[in-house]
């Protein structure tokens, strides 16, 4: 991959809707990823210097500014509704499609777009047809929505600091995390709630806050803490599950319906832990029977996989930009182009 896979951005199109993205706070991987595939100052070994040398074609939509640009203002329910992020996209690919032939040879099947905002899959909700064999690389990545593991591109979401590419690294050795497991967060979703009614503020080794209190951190708590719990929100994915492993806390997953990013590679079974939504109430005893050996065993491979989920600038290899392009190119192997021999 490193030597032959090229991607081709469309030029078409003017920023902030194309070509740009937010670079910070929740969405960042949509900026991120556009500014090192889309950068004319800093071209990226992976970008395609013509068409004919692509493998795959991203659509440079960030889906977080569209909402951001497009939905103002917001004055009754219906202004909620997707059908002009839809009308947006799918003009776009009418624009490129007439123009370049690489739509229409595949149906789509080589093109791509990268989002982590939680409308991302809605945009092929409008015209299914069009979008049949469209790559979506979505941190949204729920398989009950619609998602499809062997065609779509499960992303982490990461949050990312204004001017910064990650916390610090605040990680305790095994012997010095005291705290059996740890969860900071707002009531967001169905699943938080469940988790917060049977645990805020009730145990001293499962630490559960809905709000963290005054004076105590949040990245040195996941520090010192063996498991990290990973509920979903009101959507699967939860940036607290790259955050555990930037501490090299072992994640605990919480959420229904989640296709886990990179899953093509990585065995998630070997550095963290799935808790079914309705044994909640036995976090505290199913965490407690894990032996020490097999503690040691997913916190050492937790250390093994970080690097899979930091993002550098510019990309290295096997970093999470590596990680997500390998993804897209595994989805493109397959792929036979009308014509093609």
């Amino acid at each position: 991959m490193l030597k032959r896979f090229k991607v081709w951005v469309y030029e078409e199109g003017e920023q902030p809707l194309v070509h740009d993205g937010p670079v910070n706070d929740i969405y960042a991987i949509e900026g991120q990823f556009m500014d090192e595939i889309d950068n004319d100052d800093k071209w990226s070994q992976f970008r395609a210097r013509h068409p004919e040398e692509a493998h795959v074609f991203l659509i440079p939509f960030s889906i977080a500014n569209v909402v951001h640009y497009v939905y103002k203002p917001i004055r009754k329910h219906s202004d909620y509704e997707p059908i002009r992020l839809q009308r947006l996209v799918e003009d776009y690919i009418s624009v490129i499609a007439d123009k370049y032939p690489y739509w229409n040879r595949s149906e789509g099947a080589d093109h791509f777009l990268l989002s982590c905002h939680d409308w991302a899959p809605k945009v092929s909700y409008g015209n299914p047809k069009l979008f049949k064999s469209f790559i979506r690389a979505l941190c949204n990545a729920n398989t009950s929505e619609g998602f499809q593991p062997h065609k779509d591109v499960s992303i982490p979401e990461v949050y990312l600091p204004k001017g910064k590419l990650g916390p610090p690294n605040l990680g305790q050795r095994p012997n010095d995390r005291t705290i059996l497991a740890f969860f900071a967060g707002r009531l967001h979703g169905e699943i938080r709630k469940i988790l917060l009614n049977h645990w805020k503020g009730k145990d001293n080794d499962v630490q559960v806050y809905e709000y963290l209190p005054k004076g105590k951190n949040y990245t040195k708590i996941m520090g010192q803490s063996k498991f990290c719990l990973c509920p979903s929100g009101y959507e699967v994915a939860s940036p607290r599950v790259v955050e555990a492993i930037n501490a090299g806390c072992v994640p605990v997953i919480i959420c229904n319906n989640y296709s886990l990013p990179f899953s093509d590679v990585l065995n998630w079974s070997q550095f963290s832990m799935e808790i079914p939504v309705e044994k909640i109430p036995e976090i505290k005893t199913i965490l407690q029977r894990v032996s020490r050996n097999r503690y040691l065993r997913l916190h050492m491979n937790v250390l093994r996989v970080r690097r899979h989920f930091m993002i550098n600038r510019p990309a290295k290899p096997f970093d999470l930009m590596h990680m997500m392009l390998h993804s897209i190119w595994l989805r493109r192997l397959n792929l036979r182009l009308i014509g093609s021999k």
